[in-house]
């Protein structure tokens, strides 16, 4: 398997790159997509993104198989007005925490800066077979303690 490109590389930075680019093409769309519109906002054609960049896939993947303990998340504050980026506590039942004091009026914006937090959060050896566990939803792994 393919490790997690290392801070200050070309693929690494490419892959950020990639990742900006589609998120300027999507403001104006609801919801968020790592693809690339032809015209911004517009998402009759699109291309880019996770088609087209293997890396930039592999790394949206492993972030997204990640154990929810600990996991970067957006929550929206004021319905399609305010979104904040919090962390999850792993504990079903326990609500999650703001990360930052930063409010975001764009929802796109939001999704990079938590991408680029998760990215440097991610193991370079996140996903590889020697660090696989049979699963996080035992009862043991994210149920309060009674």
């Amino acid at each position: 398997m393919i490790p997690i490109p290392k801070k200050g590389t070309p693929e690494r930075e490419a892959m950020i790159k990639e990742h900006r680019e589609c998120v300027d093409s999507m403001k104006g769309v609801a919801g968020f997509s790592v693809l690339k519109c032809a015209t911004p906002g517009d998402t009759t054609v699109v291309t880019g993104g996770v088609h087209e960049n293997p890396d930039l896939r592999r790394v949206l993947l492993r972030m997204r198989g990640e154990s929810p303990k600990g996991k970067l998340i957006i929550i929206c504050t004021k319905v399609d007005a305010e979104w904040r980026i919090g962390r999850l506590s792993g504990i079903r039942g326990v609500p999650p925490e703001f990360v930052t004091d930063k409010v975001y009026t764009c929802e796109q914006e939001a999704q990079h800066d938590i991408f680029l937090m998760r990215l440097d959060e991610l193991p370079e050896t996140a996903g590889m077979p020697e660090n696989f566990q049979e699963g996080w939803k035992h009862r043991d792994d994210n149920w309060p303690v009674t």
